[in-house]
C-alpha cells in the first residue's frame, strides 16, 4: 500500500499537465479525462522503479493514448454534420478557477482549438507537443515513428495554419464585456446596424448543437452573423456573463437550464469569431455553477 501510494502521489504531481496536454490534442475534457486515466492505468502496470524521467514518460503515454483517439475520431466523422465546437472552460465573470489556469495557459481560446481541429492528428501532436510544450522534434518523432525533419515539417505546417487562421486576439477583459453587453443590447433592440458594427466584416459564427438536424451550421460575415442574432434574440434566454476560456463569454440559460455556452474572440474592439455550443448532451457534462448565481 506504501508502494501504491507513493505511486498515486508521484502522478498526482504531473496529473494538472498531464490533462493540459490532452485538452489541447482532444478538443475535449472528458476525453482528456480519459487519456490521463489511461496513463495512470499504465502507469499502475509498468515497473515504474526503472522509469528514470516520469514526467517524460506520462506525457508520452498520454500523447500516444490521445493520438489514437484522434485518428479514431477521424475516421468516425467522414460524413460530419456541422461545425464542430470543441468543450468550453466556463468560469464566472469574475475570475478564472484555479484549477483551470493551467488547461488556459498560453491562451488557449476556443477559437485555438477549433483551428487545431482542423490539423490531422500528426500535425497537431507535432505542434502541441513542440510549440506549447517545448517536447524536443527527437522525441515526437519517435510517438509518430517518422524522422525527425519529417516532423519538424508537420509542426511547420500546422504553425502556418494556426498563424494564418487565429490572428492574435484583443485581450481587455473590460473591453471584450463592453462589447458583447452592446451587442446582446442591440440583438434584444432589433437594432442590427449596430449589431454590424460591433463585428468584424470577416466575423465567422459556428453553432455546434450536436445531433439536432439542421441547427448546426456555420455563418461568415457581419451581416450574416448580425441577422442569426437578431433571430435568436426572439427567444426567451436569460444571459449569464461568464469567462469562456479566458475571454469574455455568455452561458444562455431558458427554463432555468443551460441552452447554450457562447465564446467570442475579439479584435480591434470587434467581434471576430463566435463559437456557440448548444448540444443538450454536451452541455450536461459542463461544469455550469456561472447559472447558479
Amino acid at each position: 500500500m506504501n508502494d501504491d501510494r507513493w505511486l498515486a502521489d508521484r502522478f498526482d504531481e504531473h496529473r494538472t499537465h498531464l490533462r493540459a496536454v490532452a485538452y489541447r490534442m482532444l478538443g475535449s475534457l472528458s476525453d482528456a479525462d480519459d487519456a490521463v486515466q489511461e496513463a495512470w492505468l499504465r502507469l499502475s502496470r509498468s515497473e515504474s522503479g526503472q522509469i528514470e524521467n516520469l514526467g517524460g514518460w506520462l506525457t508520452t503515454v498520454v500523447a500516444r493514448v490521445s493520438l489514437n483517439m484522434l485518428r479514431s475520431r477521424r475516421r468516425r466523422r467522414e460524413q460530419p454534420l456541422g461545425p464542430h465546437v470543441p468543450d468550453p472552460i466556463v468560469d464566472r465573470a469574475d475570475g478564472t478557477d484555479p484549477e483551470h489556469e493551467a488547461l488556459l495557459a498560453d491562451s488557449v481560446g476556443l477559437a485555438l482549438l477549433v483551428v487545431l481541429e482542423t490539423l490531422t492528428p500528426a500535425e497537431r501532436l507535432a505542434f502541441v507537443l513542440h510549440d506549447m510544450f517545448s517536447v524536443p522534434f527527437e522525441d515526437i518523432a519517435r510517438m509518430l515513428e517518422r524522422s525527425p525533419e519529417a516532423t519538424r515539417q508537420l509542426a511547420s505546417r500546422a504553425r502556418r495554419r494556426v498563424s494564418g487562421a487565429a490572428a492574435p486576439p484583443d485581450t481587455d477583459l473590460d473591453r471584450q464585456r463592453e462589447v458583447i453587453d452592446a451587442f446582446h443590447a442591440a440583438a434584444r433592440g432589433g437594432d442590427f446596424d449596430a449589431l454590424v458594427a460591433l463585428l468584424d466584416p470577416d466575423v465567422v459564427l459556428r453553432a455546434d448543437a450536436g445531433a439536432a438536424a439542421g441547427l448546426s451550421r456555420e455563418v461568415r460575415g457581419a451581416e450574416a452573423v448580425a441577422s442569426r442574432a437578431t433571430m435568436f434574440s426572439r427567444l426567451d434566454l436569460v444571459m449569464h456573463p461568464a469567462l469562456v476560456n479566458g475571454a469574455a463569454g455568455v452561458v444562455a440559460s431558458r427554463d432555468g437550464k443551460p441552452f447554450s455556452v457562447m465564446a467570442c474572440a475579439f479584435r480591434d474592439g470587434k467581434i471576430s469569431e463566435v463559437d456557440i455550443l448548444a448540444d443538450p448532451a454536451r452541455l450536461e457534462e459542463l461544469d455550469l455553477t456561472v447559472l447558479e448565481g
